[in-house]
């Protein structure tokens, strides 16, 4: 592409950096600021800003959150005793708005793969043991996705956590072996959630 400002190119640059966003769509982006009000664009920017500045991950659960325990942790109305264990704020996402679970959550920050790099001392699963070990866990459910970095983590923990008396589950797999939480519809996804199985089951049944 070839710009006629050094300004327009630079912002086509920052943007093209996003996931999923290639120069044109970029490009596209850039244009559209341009035309938007000049106090809009500041507004955008600023909240940008702020949100990386000033945004946090709950101490308890490694969700986003705007303190130090999230609005999840917090809310007395949900199953304190219940812990969904996910991949990533993602899932968190898409978990939630389902609207069919009053439980916490534990995010991991990934999955085991040593092909990437990633064991199990990179993820937040200390964090995990620790609540089990502190609070009144009765059930932790794992929304990992159905693949062979999600099953070798849920097996991983599974062992970290034996003789500690948690309940422990897996989502039914309503969503295809090599598919991903995020983009399962939110029907499919609250049925895995209440249709919930032991894990010795599920390995199993592999």
């Amino acid at each position: 592409m070839q710009f006629s400002s050094e300004l327009l190119e630079s912002a086509v640059q920052e943007f093209s950096r996003l996931p999923g966003i290639g120069k044109k769509t970029a490009l596209r982006l850039v244009l559209h600021l341009l035309k938007m009000d000049a106090s809009a664009v500041q507004g955008f920017g600023e909240t940008l800003i702020r949100m990386r500045q000033e945004i946090k991950f709950c101490q308890r659960c490694y969700n986003v959150a705007d303190a130090d325990i999230c609005s999840i942790c917090s809310n007395s109305m949900r199953k304190q005793e219940l812990i969904c264990v996910v991949e990533s704020i993602r899932e968190v996402i898409a978990i939630e708005s389902t609207q069919q679970y009053n439980g916490t959550y534990h995010v991991l920050g990934g999955v085991i793969s040593p092909l990437d790099g990633i064991g199990p001392d990179q993820l937040n699963i200390e964090g995990l043991v620790n609540r089990v070990q502190k609070e009144d866990v009765q059930e932790l459910i794992f929304a990992l996705n159905p693949n062979i970095q999600g099953d070798t983590t849920i097996y991983y923990i599974q062992k970290k956590l034996h003789g500690l008396g948690v309940k422990v589950t897996t989502i039914a797999r309503g969503i295809a072996f090599g598919g991903e939480l995020e983009y399962a519809d939110e029907m499919t996804l609250a049925r895995s959630i209440t249709n919930r199985q032991p894990v010795e089951s599920y390995v199993m049944n592999r």
